[in-house]
C-alpha cells in the first residue's frame, strides 16, 4: 500500500533529513586512515541523539548498530566494529534518523585518502545515476523511469547495478512501498504522484553486479571481490517536482 505524505509530514521528514545530513557532514570530516568503523558509529549515534532524533537503524531487525559502514568490497549493511580504515579505502555509509515519528535515510560513499583513478570513477559515476535517478522522480513518471535512469548511465561507464538490493518508499516506517529498483525499462512500472516520498539509492559495483551475504547475516559483498559505492537520498514527489529531504 502506497502511504502518501501530507505536507506536515513532508515538513516533519525534511527536519529529520536535515539532521541525518547534518551527522553525514561531521562522519565526512572524521573519516581518517586510522580511524575504526566502530568510533564513526559511537560519533554517529551521539550527534543523531543531540539533535533531539533516534538513530533508526539500531534494533530494526535486531540490527546491532546506529549507521552501516560497508568498506570496498562490501556493498551495504556493513556492521561497525574493530576494522581500521587505510589509505586507499572507500567507505559507504549508511544511516536513518527517526524524528517526532518520521525517518530520513541517506548514503554517501567517502574515500579515505587518495584512491584509485578507477574508484574515484566509480564514486562519482554513482553519485551523477542518484541525481539522474532524482531527475525522475515528478509526478507522472512512472518507477520504471527511475530504474532505467540508473541503469542506463552505470552501464554506459562499464560498471554494474546491483539487483538484490533496491530504493524504498519512506516515512512513518523505514521501509515502506513501493520498491524502487536501480534497474528497469522507461514508461513501467507504478506512476509517481504527488505525496510520494521515496528513498533512492543506486549500489554500483565495479565488477559483475551479483552479491552475496557473509556469516554475519547482516553484510551484503559483491560476489567477485570487485569494490562496490552506494548513494542515497530521500526525496518527495511534489507537484513542483523533486524535493530531496536530506540535505543540511
Amino acid at each position: 500500500m502506497i502511504i502518501l505524505k501530507s505536507a506536515r509530514e513532508i515538513a516533519v521528514m525534511r527536519e529529520a533529513g536535515r539532521i541525518a545530513a547534518q551527522v553525514h557532514e561531521e562522519l565526512r570530516k572524521a573519516i581518517r586512515p586510522g580511524i575504526t568503523t566502530r568510533e564513526l558509529d559511537a560519533l554517529a549515534e551521539r550527534l543523531i541523539r543531540q539533535a533531539g532524533a533516534i538513530p533508526t537503524f539500531k534494533g530494526y531487525r535486531g540490527y546491532p548498530a546506529s549507521i552501516c559502514t560497508s568498506v570496498n568490497d562490501e556493498v551495504v549493511h556493513g556492521i561497525p566494529g574493530d576494522r581500521v580504515l587505510r589509505e586507499g579505502d572507500i567507505v559507504a555509509i549508511d544511516l536513518g534518523v527517526t524524528y517526532k515519528g518520521y525517518v530520513g535515510d541517506c548514503a554517501y560513499t567517502w574515500p579515505v585518502g587518495q584512491v584509485s583513478p578507477e574508484v574515484e570513477r566509480l564514486l562519482q559515476v554513482t553519485r551523477e545515476a542518484l541525481e539522474r535517478a532524482i531527475a525522475e522522480c515528478r509526478p507522472g513518471k512512472r518507477l520504471g523511469d527511475i530504474g532505467y535512469a540508473v541503469q542506463s548511465y552505470v552501464e554506459s561507464h562499464g560498471f554494474s547495478v546491483v539487483r538484490e538490493y533496491c530504493g524504498h518508499g519512506i516515512g512513518a516506517n523505514m521501509h515502506e512501498d513501493p520498491q524502487v529498483p536501480n534497474y528497469g525499462r522507461p514508461g513501467t512500472g507504478l506512476v509517481l504522484r504527488p505525496g510520494m516520498v521515496l528513498a533512492i539509492e543506486p549500489m554500483v559495483n565495479t565488477g559483475t553486479w551479483m552479491t552475496r551475504v557473509l556469516p554475519d547475516q547482516w553484510t551484503v559483498v559483491t560476489a567477485d571481490g570487485g569494490y562496490s559505492a552506494h548513494f542515497e537520498h530521500t526525496v518527495a514527489i511534489t507537484d513542483q517536482g523533486p524535493e530531496i529531504l536530506t540535505l543540511p
